[in-house]
Formats: C-alpha cells, structure tokens, sequence
C-alpha cells in the first residue's frame, strides 16, 4: 500500500534496475517491492516524498508486517492493536480505521485538555483511546500475534546546498510543479504562498506552459483579516490566473460538521474550515495536485509565539506553551470539574508535556530558537497542521504539495545561523524582487476564517449542535463547568478573539464526540 508520492522514483528504478529487478510500469509504487527486497525494513530510508507505506512480507521465516511514514509525516499512518488477540490494524485516517469491528470508539480521558492545551492531539497519540499515529520518520516492525515494534529512522544525511535561498527554493517548487496533470497552488497572500506561487509561475512562463492558476479563499462580507488585497497582488505581479473562492458565512456550520468528520479528531483551529473550502473550490476547478506554503513558518520562526519568546525572561517555556492554546491555562482550570483537575494532576497535562520538552532542550545546550523549530517539526506541525492539510485536501481527492518541507529546504533551513531562522529572516530575502514589498511583509494568516460570528445572536451560522455542558463530552471529570451546572450563556456580541476561540474548541470538541459514535463504516473503505 502507498499513500502520497515518491519523488525520485525513476532514479530508484534505474538502480535496481542495473541490479536485475523489471518493473510492469513507471509507477512510482512499483519499486516499493524490489526496494524492500534490497534493502528490507530501511527500504524507507532511500524513499524522497510523501509517503506512508505498508510492505507485507509473507516469505517463511520472515512474516512481518512493516510499516513507515516520510520524515516530515506529511502522510499520516494510524495504528490500532488489540492485546487481547495480538491483531493491529492500520490506516491512513482515523474513519476508515473505525470501520473494523475490533477497533473500539473511546475518547482518551485528555482528550479535551489536550484540544485546549494544543489546540489538536499531541505526540503519538490520537483523541481515541488506543489509536496511535507513527511519529514523523518512523518505521512499525509488526509480526504475527506481537505488539507493534516502532522506531524512528535517523535523518538522512543530506548536506545543505550552499546555494542562496531563493534558489534552493526555486529548485524544489520546480521539482513539485512537475506533474502528468496541470498543477496549481494555493496562494494566502503572505509571504510563503506569495513565494511559492512567484516560482511556480515563473517556471511556468520559462517551459511555455499554460499560465498558472492560483487559488484564494475569502468570505462574503468585510473581514478585517482579510488577505485578499496581498493575494490579488501577488497574482498580479506573478501573472496568474487568479480565482477568488467566496465562502458564504452562513455556510460554517455545515463545513464544521464535514471537517470534524474528515479530521476524525477534534482540531480547534477554525481555519479548518477554509481549508476545506478552499481545496473543494480546487478540485471543482479541476486541479488535482496544488502546490502551497505551509512549514515555512515552523522551519524558518515566523510565528509570533516564538518572537516573543527570544526576548522573554527565564518563564518562556511556559508563556510559549500558553500562546499554543485555544484556553491560556487559567481559563482551563476555571472550566474543569475538580475531578478532571485531579486526573490531569496524576497523569500530567499535554501542556505540561510541551513546556519540559522545550526546557530539557534549552539546558542541552540548544538556543532558543533552535528548541522551539525542533519542538515544531517534530510534533506540532505533524500533528496540528499536517493531520489537517492531508485530510482536507484528500476529502476532494487533491494532492497538496509542499516544496518548504524537501531534504534540501530542510536541511538548508537547519545550517542555517539563529539570526536567519528568526522571524523568516531568510525568506524575506529569498523574497526580494519576486513578490511585492507590502506582500512579503503581510502577516502569517492563511485562509482565515470568521468564526466569532458564529457567536453572534440570531441566525447566524452555528458551529455545533449545541453550547456543551458538564460531563457532555464523556466522564463527569472531562466536563467543562458553568454556573450551577447550567450550559454557559452567550456571550457578548462580538466575544474577544479568545474567548470566540475557547468556545469554538469546546463546540468542536462536543461535536466530535457525536460524529466519532457514527463513524462505523464499511470496512471495504479502511485502507
């Protein structure tokens, strides 16, 4: 089985070709079974792409099952084993897992502080009880009857290219904008999309082929968040064939509803929305692969949390931490029953978990910088941002592409001094003279959406069924709290951004639990 797309498998074709393999086709999935036949188990270390991959080894002696994932896990892979009759199961998404009998619907008991703490599921671990996720770079050795036996592969050892950053860039949008379909990219209006899409379209202009097409999405109405005036601009500059995807509002509720579906987790960012949106509008256009910018953020520090970070005093991991939640920690105690205070209290928090993480990395020896990209990397972008990019964009059967996370960018990002991973340093220089001045210095907020009037009195768009209440979401310690018990009231029209955030994690949080419960699917649609 493979999930996403191997990069240089025509050079793995002609080596093992030279060492006597044939192949029926040029596909890329073809080579899998004679590189594992080569190489065995770390037939994952010589795959360039986004992948995740199972090879079932049946040959006497040595019945395994082995499973791996790309090492930024751009493709996610879900495990689920049963003690009791030594059976795993496996799939790239979590609905297609509950199609199995076997595979038991339970929320993990911090399932809901983890949505508040980081906003998704963190680590390894999904919002169900007993499903897992293979970390980034990692392989699952599964045998007969045996606990799965997973184990992250060393980074390949990729030497930087010394080459500026515009170009190590250019060269791997190039590498992604090849395709046996026409190819697009989604283009925010900030500095990273604006990037992406400048060199895609110059690529196309220089091989004569047809002009680029670029997607943004916005919603009706005036948002002060609006990118589309960058977006319109980076266009132009680019010459693009621009297309502005209008979200109706009044639309959210049902988007809500079908993102929680695809995600089959809770995630409370609400720009989960537009992401969906955004690449139905792709598909419908007829593009099936987009090229688009995310990762730079996480790679080069553009977020705001790690700014302020580098000048805070010796609390920083913990003010870090909190910037990361839909609910600052204060506010997630005043909500818990003190049941579910004393659960966290035993068993440690999610947030707890992230703020040592970056702490043992500052006293190794890492700068600042250093610790929170390698935090990012390895367990927020996964997690957080890459679960959502591939759902969404697979629910209408497209294929994202992301130039930012290649070897190369990656490793070029690594060489790099803290000064020119700071702020995107870099990236404003690779952006010089491609993008607009005002463009390349838009702030990072990619396809935001217009949750807070979700909270507006009267017929607006809701996010959920209903405003949750104690114990709704599963055991009476995992509920929020209101007054006396009774479901919190509405609030003030418009809430602050904060509060808007905190009770669309909580919405989403008791939606998932009621969609989770309907997830039982054919098992001919697991994968």
């Amino acid at each position: 089985m493979l999930n996403g797309e191997i990069y240089n498998h025509a050079e793995l074709r002609r080596a093992l070709a030279a060492r006597g393999h044939r192949f029926p086709d040029r596909c890329d999935g073809t080579v899998l079974p004679a590189l594992y036949a080569e190489y065995g188990p770390a037939f994952a270390e010589h795959l360039d792409g986004m992948f995740a991959v199972a090879v079932l080894d049946l040959r006497p002696g040595s019945r395994q099952l082995v499973l791996a994932v790309d090492d930024m896990g751009m493709k996610p892979l879900h495990l689920h084993h049963d003690p009791h009759d030594g059976s795993t199961r496996f799939a790239s998404e979590i609905p297609a897992l509950l199609a199995f009998e076997g595979v038991r619907i339970s929320p993990r008991e911090d399932a809901l502080d983890t949505l508040l703490a980081t906003r998704a599921s963190f680590s390894a671990h999904t919002a169900l009880d007993g499903i897992d996720v293979l970390p980034p770079g990692a392989t699952a050795l599964v045998r007969p009857g045996a606990t799965p036996v997973v184990r992250r592969r060393g980074r390949t050892a990729r030497p930087p290219r010394r080459d500026r950053h515009q170009e190590v860039l250019r060269h791997e949008v190039r590498r992604l904008a090849r395709a046996e379909v026409p190819v697009c990219a989604v283009t925010s209006g900030g500095l990273d999309s604006g990037l992406v899409t400048a060199l895609a379209a110059e690529q196309a202009r220089e091989t004569d082929a047809p002009p680029l097409h670029t997607f943004h999405l916005t919603y009706r109405g005036r948002w002060p968040d609006s990118e589309t005036s960058y977006a319109r601009a980076v266009a132009r500059r680019a010459r693009t064939v621009h297309h502005e995807v209008a979200v109706d509002p009044d639309e959210l509720g049902s988007l809500l509803t079908r993102t929680v579906r695809h995600l089959g987790q809770p995630n409370a960012d609400p720009i989960t929305l537009s992401t969906y949106a955004l690449f139905r509008a792709v598909r419908e256009n007829g593009f099936t692969v987009a090229i688009t910018g995310d990762g730079a953020d996480e790679l080069f520090g553009g977020y705001d949390r790690m700014r302020a970070a580098l000048t805070a005093g010796p609390a920083w991991a913990a003010a870090y931490t909190d910037a990361l939640s839909a609910a600052p920690r204060l506010l997630r105690e005043h909500l818990y029953t003190a049941d579910y205070r004393a659960h966290l209290a035993d068993t440690g928090s999610a947030a707890d978990r992230v703020e040592q993480e970056l702490r043992s990395a500052e006293a190794a020896g890492a700068d600042r910088i250093t610790a929170m990209t390698a935090f990012e990397t390895r367990w927020r972008l996964p997690a957080y941002h890459l679960r959502r990019l591939d759902h969404l964009s697979m629910a209408w059967a497209v294929e994202a592409r992301l130039p930012f996370l290649q070897p190369s960018v990656v490793a070029h990002a690594r060489s790099l001094p803290p000064a020119a991973r700071t702020g995107k340093r870099a990236l404003y220089e690779a952006g010089a003279g491609l993008l607009p001045r005002r463009c390349s210095a838009a702030p990072s907020s990619p396809s935001p959406c217009p949750s807070r009037r979700c909270w507006r009195p009267g017929p607006a768009a809701r996010p959920g069924p209903r405003t949750p209440v104690p114990g709704a979401a599963g055991p009476r310690r995992q509920g929020p709290r209101g007054p006396r018990g009774e479901a919190p009231g509405r609030p003030p029209d418009p809430p602050h951004p904060q509060a808007a955030l905190t009770l669309w994690a909580l919405a989403v949080h008791e939606l998932w639990t009621e969609v989770v419960q309907g997830m039982r699917i054919p098992v001919g649609c697991a994968a």
